[in-house]
């Protein structure tokens, strides 16, 4: 029986291992359904990982290499091309006395060289990633020819495969993976004719916007969507339509794009569905798991970390993440489940903010302070985060800019814990210059 399994082999999975490893499980296994280990970031080769967490910038590869050699020096156990089919409760184990110890899980998985086996295991990371939205998901009126594509799948014919999707290219939607093949497509040679989000503010990181579009002159058409794909084999247009406040096409806006390729950008979704087939509590909001402070779920022994829990913009921050999780989950097994403190604070997103990590807090288990991971819901030049509990507000934080695509996050000390009763709040509350009256 294992102490810990991991599953998913990516940058969280990576530095959940790492984390228990050091903290004193020597008995840990992850499990990754591709041939190799790193996930996502072997297909980002562009920079700028790293920054946070290694305090130097990287690229994708580089960054999941180093957490690969950091968990290949110690014993952490490997299986690749192995998938995970269902995580179920199996019976407890007992000891000498006859007395029943840790609740024991069962994951159920199929592999190339293990074939179909069930191991059992005193805890789990949930450490699977998050997919994207496809056209499915957006129900874009048209034909259904070749040339469709998501970003994430259309960067990784271009940086693993080496094909090239197309030659005239629009962009729909502005979330990073898209932003970010929208400059890679043009050092390519191929011609990025516009990118188009559908809310007035884009959904990436400012950084990527200056990078990959403006630095390119490739136009953004904000509170714009596509609302038809033409052509029989092959995409020959697409019709964009300015949308008003209601989300819906205006007529009489239509603008025709002579192109070949419509690549989606239009939303991550975690991979919940081996959480969801557990038994575990989902959060609507962020689509991952309800997670204690020490990223456990509402079962007892196992934990969710990364982009699985809710997505994140850098990587460095689910480095953090995940290895707090493998902390957890070490101490959860070295310690048989015991010391977990019942009192429990619940974070509630109101007005402004549009969810809030972790949903629960223990502060009896909380050592010297807690982030609270969040995300606006529009644009914010210049705002206050207002923690209230019981009427009675907890502690304030100035902000100067707030946008939707960049997650942020507030440190709140033990002692301001110990302030809230029951249930915190945090609510965003825009900041108006007033300006200079003269006589």
């Amino acid at each position: 029986m294992y102490d810990l399994i991991i599953i998913g082999g990516g940058p969280a999975g990576l530095a959940a291992a790492k984390a228990a490893w050091n903290n004193g499980l020597k008995n840990v296994l992850i499990v990754e359904r591709n041939w190799e280990l790193g996930g996502i970031l072997n297909q980002c080769i562009h920079n700028g990982f790293g920054l946070h967490h290694f305090k130097e910038e990287l690229t994708g590869p580089e960054y999941a290499a180093r957490y690969i050699e950091e968990v290949k020096a110690t014993g952490v156990q490997v299986r690749l091309d192995t998938m995970v089919l269902d995580i179920h409760k199996a019976a407890p184990e007992t000891d000498d006395a006859g007395k029943e110890e840790l609740p024991v899980y069962e994951v159920a998985m199929a592999g190339k060289e293990c074939g179909y086996v069930c191991e059992k295991t005193k805890s789990i990371v949930l450490a699977m990633g998050c997919r994207e939205r496809p056209r499915g998901g957006v129900v874009i009126p048209g034909t259904r020819p070749a040339g469709v594509f998501t970003a994430g799948a259309a960067q990784r014919y271009v940086n693993i495969d080496g094909y090239m999707p197309g030659k005239r290219v629009v962009i729909l939607g502005s979330g990073d993976i898209g932003l970010i093949m929208a400059r890679r497509m043009t050092l390519e040679g191929a011609k990025v004719l516009a990118c188009v989000e559908l809310m007035p503010y884009s959904s990436g990181l400012n950084r990527n916007i200056v990078q990959c579009l403006n630095d390119y002159d490739i136009p953004l058409y904000l509170s714009h969507t596509v609302t038809e794909i033409r052509g029989e084999k092959r995409v020959e247009q697409v019709v964009v339509n300015e949308v008003g406040p209601d989300r819906k096409p205006i007529p009489g806006t239509e603008m025709v794009f002579d192109c070949d390729t419509l690549l989606l950008s239009v939303g991550l979704i975690p991979e919940n569905e081996l959480t969801k087939d557990a038994g575990i509590e989902i959060d609507r909001r962020t689509k991952g798991a309800y997670v204690y402070e020490n990223m456990e779920t509402s079962l007892p022994g196992i934990f969710a970390c990364g982009n699985v829990c809710h997505v994140h913009d850098l990587v460095d921050f689910v480095s953090d993440e995940s290895e707090r999780a493998g902390e957890s989950a070490a101490a959860y097994v070295l310690n048989a489940g015991k010391g977990e403190a019942a009192d429990c604070i619940e974070t509630k997103n109101m007005d402004g903010a549009t969810y809030i990590v972790p949903q629960k807090i223990r502060p009896a288990n909380i050592d010297k302070f807690v982030k609270l991971f969040f995300r606006v819901g529009r644009i914010f030049p210049k705002a206050d985060i207002v923690i209230t509990s019981a009427g009675e507000e907890v502690a304030r934080y100035h902000k100067k800019f707030l946008a939707p695509g960049e997650m942020q996050n507030i440190v709140l000390t033990k002692d301001q814990l110990q302030k809230c009763k029951g249930e915190l709040q945090l609510t965003v509350e825009e900041k108006v210059e007033e300006k200079e009256v003269r006589a």
